[in-house]
């Protein structure tokens, strides 16, 4: 017996605004994700009913929406919402449990975030017709204080993400390695690792490494940086996918991860790319990537997709209504000034790179078909977000016959070894 399913999925939610109402450029979107009997999206905001105190640091701009938003992600379709992402403690814990309460009131299954690790990093699971979907979700953009903590017997655990933990080495020549050297003992900038191993405050590194400030090096013929993911958050993830694979039809494994390979924006990080291909030898059946604001390419692994970036489908960040003092702080501006001044002065100063970038404003919306776990078809249609619109109305998707979008993601793929043809305003994936 054959378990065909159908899948649609977005990149970034950043949801701070409601929906016009009667908007026709939602019923075509609408017509598109209504295709898969599973709708995925990942919430880039947190939402609230009440005013939770703003956390010290954010993911950018302090994101946060009103309950009332859910109508209009229910709107479009959404039935799979990923919230592991570097916004979704933006206003601490208290952001976190309303974002939680309202999914849950709201009837839409979520992965990614939770009262402690185990309900963060676990699947969970979407009912469709005829399949079992899990999702599960992972971010490796964080700041360390929002890492869900594990619980024990004698203590409970700590709210958060389903953390993707990275550990970077940088590698440089021998020449280079004696002179980090001579500047690290002429600047002390190892004073306080030194005292804490002396002290027996912490183990030191391998003999291999030699630390500077935060940042770990080895010495080696050719330079190069490699990053690694947690051994920990590795094996959880995996773990996690198993168990899935043996409780559903179809496992989806949602990871927000802005991190490029070198200087290529455009480019998916190594350890990404074999991380994916890992979690499909595990058993999951698809991958899906958001994060950098930018659409990255698309791989056909063991006939299951890897989409690196879907970009953004909602993008919201700059008619956000009120910011914490912090915010402000960062371009000089006091009490006296208010949200729109904070927007000028970042254009005025040149520190406004998203708004100014169109590649930003362009998405597509995968539309994908698999029997019993393998892909049989994929389509890609192009959206717009208004990048030559004023900031205030600009961020809600259209359907588009502007087809940049599609070539620049099929020039992206093909390293992946995957074609895409355009028909009729649309991507069609061959591999």
């Amino acid at each position: 017996m054959s378990n065909s399913i159908t899948f649609t999925a977005t990149g970034d939610s950043l949801i701070t605004r409601r929906l016009p109402s009667g908007d026709v450029s939602m019923d075509n979107i609408k017509s598109i994700i209504q295709l898969g009997d599973v709708r995925f999206t990942n919430l880039e905001t947190t939402v609230q009913s009440t005013e939770s105190f703003p956390s010290a640091v954010s993911g950018g701009t302090w994101s946060s929406a009103s309950p009332e938003m859910f109508c209009d992600l229910l709107g479009y379709g959404f039935n799979l919402v990923a919230w592991a992402n570097n916004h979704t403690l933006d206003f601490s814990y208290g952001g976190l449990r309303s974002t939680e309460q309202l999914l849950n009131k709201y009837g839409i299954v979520h992965a990614g975030a939770g009262n402690n690790l185990a309900s963060a990093s676990e699947p969970r699971y979407l009912e469709t017709n005829n399949n079992r979907v899990a999702l599960i979700a992972t971010t490796s953009n964080f700041d360390r204080t929002w890492i869900a903590g594990e619980q024990r017997r004698d203590m409970i655990g700590r709210p958060g993400i389903n953390p993707m933990r990275l550990n970077t080495i940088y590698t440089i020549n021998a020449t280079h390695m004696k002179q980090l050297k001579e500047i690290a003992e002429n600047c002390k900038i190892n004073s306080a690792y030194q005292i804490l191993t002396n002290k027996g405050y912490m183990k030191e590194h391998p003999d291999c490494w030699f630390p500077f400030g935060e940042y770990i090096f080895q010495e080696g013929d050719s330079e190069s940086t490699i990053i690694k993911i947690d051994p920990r958050d590795e094996n959880r993830i995996v773990n996690s996918i198993r168990e899935a694979k043996r409780q559903s039809d179809y496992v989806v494994l949602s990871i927000h991860t802005h991190q490029p390979n070198s200087d290529d924006l455009e480019e998916p990080a190594d350890f990404i790319v074999n991380f994916a291909r890992k979690c499909i030898d595990e058993g999951a059946h698809a991958i899906i990537c958001h994060g950098p604001h930018i659409v990255r390419g698309i791989e056909i692994y063991k006939n299951r997709p890897i989409f690196y970036s879907l970009g953004n489908f909602i993008f919201q960040n700059e008619s956000i209504t009120s910011q914490p003092s912090d915010f402000y702080d960062k371009f000089g501006l006091g009490h006296e000034h208010n949200i729109a001044d904070v927007f000028d002065k970042k254009e005025e100063i040149g520190l406004n790179g998203l708004s100014r970038d169109y590649k930003v404003w362009q998405s597509l919306i995968p539309y994908w078909k698999m029997e019993n776990g393998e892909l049989r078809e994929l389509a890609l249609y192009p959206i717009d977000l208004g990048f030559e619109k004023p900031r205030y109305k600009r961020g809600w998707p259209e359907l588009t016959s502007n087809m940049e979008v599609l070539h620049n993601v099929a020039q992206l793929s093909r390293k992946f070894g995957v074609e895409i043809e355009i028909m009729d305003g649309v991507g069609k994936i061959h591999w």
